[in-house]
């Protein structure tokens, strides 16, 4: 008996020990209310977070190395998913293991800024439960999983937003382990403490963009509509989409942002941005700003009823229960476990009686008057004007080789631009730059982010529908071509002349490059057997031209030619590159300028061919055709309208742009 009680006793003890240890572990871990939250009633839903940060260098990589680094430690259910083609990003990923995926897929700037609406279209790839969008930069306390698991039980689709609150000194940082806080001096703080620090100091930030947006990721859309081609972390784009939530009534909206506590360093010596590499370049972050707003305005200031975003419900907890309150109406409504229904922000439950009303009042206290509503955003916009010139936009976007990809395109051809700018983009052609003839054209191409540049000597009043070869709008329009050309060569740089309707295989900038000085390469229009050099056979629509003393001269001869010419440019090539009738061909494939000694050398047709060469076009697979013959390039020529070489181009598969989602088309 003596033996069995002793044996009891030390059982008991070595229990009461256990729980000790137990309770010191636990207390000394990171996130412990989110850790203890899950009671094994519900399961884990898989969590990912999308980001997008700027380049990792200076103070801002270490602010996004912190702020990541805080949401791993929120939950190891949890993945990290940053949209960027930054190597240093890439590197700090593969360190920081599996958890950490890099996507380079979507659609980015000239510049680097990924689109906010491709990311949304992208992560929907990823097999997630509650996708979260948030700035690179924020670092997440507490709260956020505990909020997040609660919110998973809502019968309903929901969208989940939380303000941020903002900090000018923040002196801790992770151990080595990334599971404990530590202070400037290396001593360990406790997260409870530590946030208790930071409340004395912090401010809201709700006239900021950089909110958490956070929803299930069920098979319903957000809202009924389309995203515009917002650019990530560039202002607006949040706002814009819960005010489309909300309208479209297809999803409850409420705040959080009592439930989470997520930060980020105000560091007003710090203006990082995409472009801080680009010396040139001034004000690129507030440029790409009011492109935003621009597009805010255009897109939604007539969709959508302006929500005063004070009156959306807002998720507190209350001596460890989570309430939803209404601080207009003073009033709270039960968060039922799988029971809650509601719709929007009408609540389908009757309402409890008025109660918790210290915690009602505790809010109310606290809370902050927003006076930042998007439509007050969108009152006072800027003219979209460029800080690029020319120089800064072939600095930016040249190759090693000095050479740029040069397109000049109005408006109406805006959507064949925008396939032959996503083709670039999938071959990993970034050295191209866009000159809009027309200032729609020009806003267009800004607010898709692309290298563009405005040229206010274009011919005015370029028809919609009635641009095409041999009308006399094409005859003025083609004329810009060749004096652009000229302008840029003589600033130094290699011009790869490509029309918009020219569709890319592969890049051909290895093949043309191989050829030496003194030597342009253009494509041959002729399409039967024999010389491909026939009189006014040139096709200026694709043409390979080397800043050299001869080619300049020669271009300079072409651009004067074509000046005094009623007919369009491309006469102006061959008569004066290859003589009148030919008079200065060499065999059956080239030609010599006697007074510059440029030689032109045309393209191998198998490899470069013309709308009407072996009637590519016509063939059943016009993919595979091609592929056949080798072909680099496919020019969409040969064909009279604009419609009809849209619908051609499109039926047969050679099409890269969804207008639809105002995005490059992805391979699926």
């Amino acid at each position: 008996m003596k033996v069995s009680r002793v044996g009891l006793w030390s059982i008991w003890l070595y229990g009461v020990v256990f729980i000790l240890l137990s309770v010191y572990f636990i207390q000394s871990l990171p996130f412990r209310d989110e850790i203890l939250f899950d009671s094994g009633d519900v399961a884990n839903p898989k969590i990912t977070i999308f980001s997008a940060p700027t380049p990792y260098s200076g103070s801002a990589g270490k602010r996004q190395t912190l702020a990541i680094r805080s949401w791993l430690a929120s939950s190891p259910h949890l993945t990290v998913v940053l949209f960027t083609q930054d190597p240093l990003a890439a590197s700090f990923a593969s360190a920081s293991g599996s958890r950490v995926l890099i996507d380079s897929s979507v659609d980015f700037t000239f510049l680097g800024t990924p689109f906010f609406h491709s990311m949304v279209e992208r992560s929907r790839a990823f097999e997630t439960d509650i996708s979260v969008f948030v700035n690179s930069e924020t670092v997440l306390l507490s709260g956020f999983i505990s909020t997040l698991y609660h919110a998973y039980k809502l019968d309903n689709d929901w969208l989940l937003v939380a303000s941020l609150r903002n900090v000018s000194y923040f002196p801790f940082h992770f151990d080595d382990s990334g599971r404990h806080w530590l202070r400037e001096d290396g001593n360990p703080i406790k997260l409870q403490e530590l946030q208790m620090m930071l409340e004395q100091n912090w401010e809201w930030s709700d006239c900021d963009d950089r909110m958490l947006m956070a929803w299930n990721s069920r098979n319903a859309a957000l809202f009924n509509g389309v995203i515009p081609p917002f650019l990530f972390g560039k202002g607006i784009h949040n706002h814009w989409i819960i005010n489309e939530v909300v309208s479209s009534e297809f999803r409850f909206v409420f705040d959080a942002s009592w439930t989470i506590s997520c930060l980020y360093l105000n560091d007003h010596g710090d203006q990082s941005n995409h472009s801080e590499d680009i010396s040139s370049f001034s004000n690129i972050g507030s440029w790409e700003n009011v492109g935003n707003a621009h597009l805010g305005a255009s897109y939604g200031s007539l969709l959508f009823k302006e929500i005063d975003y004070s009156s959306l419900l807002k998720l507190v907890n209350c001596d460890g229960k989570y309430l939803f309150v209404d601080t207009k109406e003073d009033t709270t409504y039960p968060f039922r476990d799988q029971k809650l229904s509601v719709w929007s922000r009408r609540i389908l439950h009757s309402k409890t009686k008025k109660k918790n009303v210290a915690c009602v009042n505790n809010i109310k206290t606290k809370e902050r008057m927003s006076n930042c509503s998007f439509g007050n955003q969108l009152k006072y916009l800027v003219p979209l004007d460029s800080p690029f010139s020319l120089e800064s936009l072939l600095l930016a976007t040249a190759d090693e080789n000095q050479t740029i990809v040069l397109a000049v395109a109005g408006y109406s051809y805006k959507d064949m631009l925008m396939s032959w700018v996503c083709r670039l983009r999938r071959l990993h052609v970034r050295n191209f730059l866009i000159c809009a003839l027309d200032k729609e054209t020009y806003e267009f191409s800004v607010l898709q982010g692309l290298p563009v540049f405005y040229d206010p000597s274009a011919p005015s009043n370029i028809s919609f529908n009635d641009c095409h070869f041999g009308t006399t709008c094409f005859q003025r329009v083609t004329k810009v071509k060749s004096r652009m050309v000229l302008k840029i060569l003589k600033l130094g740089y290699n011009v790869l002349f490509s029309d918009v309707d020219v569709y890319w295989f592969s890049n051909p900038l290895p093949t043309l490059s191989s050829f030496g000085p003194a030597i342009l390469l253009a494509q041959s229009d002729e399409y039967r057997a024999g010389p491909v050099n026939l009189p006014r056979r040139l096709n200026s629509g694709f043409y390979f031209a080397r800043s050299d003393v001869s080619t300049i001269a020669a271009m300079e001869k072409v651009v004067k030619h074509a000046a005094n010419s009623s007919l369009s440019e491309q006469p102006s090539f061959y008569d004066t590159l290859c003589g009148v009738g030919g008079s200065y061909r060499i065999g059956d494939d080239r030609c010599v300028e006697p007074e510059t000694n440029l030689t032109v050398q045309f393209l191998d047709r198998n490899l470069f061919p013309n709308g009407a060469y072996l009637e590519l076009w016509q063939k059943k697979n016009v993919k595979e055709a091609c592929a056949k013959h080798g072909c680099l390039i496919l020019h969409n020529n040969w064909i009279s309208g604009r419609m009809k070489k849209l619908e051609r181009q499109v039926s047969s598969g050679l099409w890269e742009y969804d207008n639809g989602k105002r995005m490059c088309c992805k391979d699926t």
